[in-house]
């Protein structure tokens, strides 16, 4: 038996050692080819920059993937704005590379400015003298907008556009709630803070109609008026082309009668169109970079001078990271306040850029933010960087800036403050039969029981109410101290309104329409830098051994959550922010809606 059990734990001891030598093997052989794939790229000559427009541009792409560089996927999922804007950036200084391809149509923005500012970049990259050619099975709409900066914009012989300016449905789950016998009470400040409205209404109010048919119409006419400067059309012309494309476009040769295309061919011809760019012969081979080989390419540029830090501050503001948010970037209150005390004492940096990309959320972690961003003004200068969104809480946050620049489409704004909870006492109750009875010491005692499971719960809604009065009175005093107004001038455009900046600039919501390269350049000014300077991103992007261990942790949640994606289609999204409400907190300053643009 002794000697059984000798060699028994032998064995056992045996494949515990050869299973850590085989991981240790498989971590240092990944490393390997980790560290040779991302190695710097050069740049052959007469190459070309082909950036893909499929999947989905988010304001910064979240740490390295290094198993997706091995398969070749880091360009066809999701694509961080910053990256591409730097690619560009770096393809424009790169004299061997000779121009770029945008090569398909279907790419997804998180908000109307990021299409805008990729636009912006290629714009720039043309100025160079350099080329852009962009060719598409399907072009939706985002994706056009941004292709039509292209000296040369061509289509599939089969091919089509989606054009038909912006809108679209909200959803309103309050019919499918009264069935299930739950009701959502509602305690809000602003007449247009409509993010209530999805669960207590059946419809939408004339308010937010009136809000979003200003805002939508203000981006609609600023993309008409670019895409018909570069298409040698009118802004007009094609504002009825997108009144009348469900019926006008028969065929491929419409869209070029229209001068929204400049032609027609199959995929095998483009390739003779780029040679023909370059000076090549039929048969020579085009040297191709992709986005992760322009990551990875080698500047020349160092860093020289003082340092700017840019903060970057995208996704929804939350307390604590929760099981809810696990699958998307969030601002953690708690955790932005310690980074942001590190660059309030570190030395090297001169001047702080905050770069803001969020629809807002948690009222108590957003001031938590704004407070550290005060204490940090009080260090160096501050400018506020505007995205995609910078509304509500995203907003609060962006106020005690010295300065903010926003892009013309940024949706801004809205600032207002809401309090959201359900009431189940006729689900539980009523249906299910469960009663409630207890004692208290106090006449509140119980108040968050009341809130959910009461059918008399006035006084608890009253008290909500008072508690929603003193936020959005803060957030007034927030906005008026930082922006130098009264707390009346504020109200008197605030209520939860969304403004797109160009029309939040006269009523000084902003103080410039520009992109992040201005902010960092009045920043520079701020802080009287009279020689060089250079930016740097923070919080810095993970290495890549910890996006590997955390995407192995999180894979099985991300696998369920595409699978429910795909299930409930459309549905997707309204369940999921209602599993949200049960995790975030009480008082919201958040943004109604967020708007996806393909």
């Amino acid at each position: 038996m002794k000697e059984f059990l000798k060699y028994t734990l032998a064995t056992i001891c045996g494949i515990v050692i050869l299973a850590i030598l085989a991981g240790i093997m498989f971590m240092i052989s990944l490393a390997g080819m980790v560290a040779s794939s991302s190695a710097p790229t050069k740049a052959e000559k007469n190459s070309v920059f082909v950036l893909k427009m499929d999947g989905m541009v988010t304001e910064r792409a979240e740490g390295d993937n290094p198993l997706a560089e091995l398969i070749g996927q880091v360009d066809m999922e999701v694509m961080g704005l910053d990256d591409i804007v730097s690619a560009i950036e770096k393809a424009k200084d790169e004299e061997n590379i000779k121009g770029i391809y945008l090569e398909g149509g279907a790419t997804a923005f998180d908000g109307p400015a990021t299409a805008q500012q990729v636009r912006d970049a290629l714009e720039d990259f043309k100025k160079s003298g350099k080329w852009v050619i962009a060719y598409a099975d399907q072009y939706l709409q985002g994706s056009y907008y941004v292709s039509s900066v292209a000296d040369s914009l061509f289509l599939n012989e089969g091919g089509m556009i989606d054009f038909k300016g912006l809108g679209g449905k909200n959803y309103y789950m309050t019919g499918l709630y009264e069935k299930l016998g739950v009701r959502y009470q509602c305690t809000r400040v602003g007449k247009y803070k409509s993010a209530v409205e999805s669960v207590t209404r059946k419809d939408m109010s004339e308010n937010d109609r009136e809000q979003r048919t200003a805002y939508l119409q203000a981006i609609w006419q600023h993309w008409l008026k670019s895409m018909a400067q570069d298409r040698g059309v009118s802004a007009e012309q094609l504002n009825q082309l997108a009144d009348d494309s469900i019926m006008v476009f028969a065929n491929t040769s419409d869209y070029l009668k229209a001068k929204l295309i400049d032609g027609t061919f199959y995929p095998d011809s483009l390739k003779q169109v780029i040679r023909g760019k370059l000076g090549l012969d039929a048969d020579d081979d085009i040297n191709q970079l992709t986005l992760s080989d322009m990551i990875s390419l080698r500047s020349d540029k160092k860093e020289k001078g003082d340092k700017i830090a840019v903060y970057y501050a995208y996704g929804e503001i939350i307390d604590a990271r929760t099981s809810a948010f696990s699958s998307e970037h969030a601002i953690v209150g708690s955790e932005m306040v310690n980074d942001l005390d590190k660059l309030a004492k570190d030395d090297e940096v001169k001047a702080v850029v905050l770069r803001v990309n969020s629809p807002g959320g948690s009222a108590t972690a957003s001031e938590q933010i704004w407070h550290a961003l005060k204490q940090l003004k009080t260090k160096k200068p501050l400018v506020v960087s505007m995205g995609g969104y910078a509304a509500s809480g995203g907003y609060m946050i962006s106020a005690p800036a010295n300065y903010i620049v926003a892009e013309p489409t940024t949706v801004t704004g809205s600032i207002g403050i809401f309090g959201l909870v359900p009431n189940l006492s006729e689900l539980v109750s009523d249906k299910l039969g469960v009663t409630w009875d207890g004692v208290s010491t106090n006449k509140h005692g119980d108040y968050e029981t009341n809130l959910i499971f009461a059918k008399d719960n006035a006084e608890e809604l009253r008290q909500m109410q008072t508690f929603v009065d003193r936020g959005y009175e803060t957030f007034l005093n927030i906005v008026a101290d930082g922006r130098g107004m009264t707390r009346d001038q504020v109200h008197e455009i605030a209520q939860g309104r969304v403004w797109v900046a160009s029309d939040a600039l006269p009523i000084k919501l902003v103080d410039q329409l520009g992109s992040l390269a201005d902010a960092v350049k009045k920043a520079a000014q701020l802080a009287n830098i009279e020689g060089d300077y250079y930016a740097s991103n923070y919080p810095a992007k993970k290495e890549w051994f910890e996006t590997l261990l955390e995407s192995a942790s999180e894979e099985k949640g991300t696998y369920l959550d595409e699978e429910l994606k795909q299930t409930l289609g459309q549905l997707y999204e309204p369940l999921m922010q209602a599993r949200k409400d049960c995790q975030r907190n009480r008082l919201q300053a958040r943004f109604p809606y967020l708007t996806i643009i393909k």
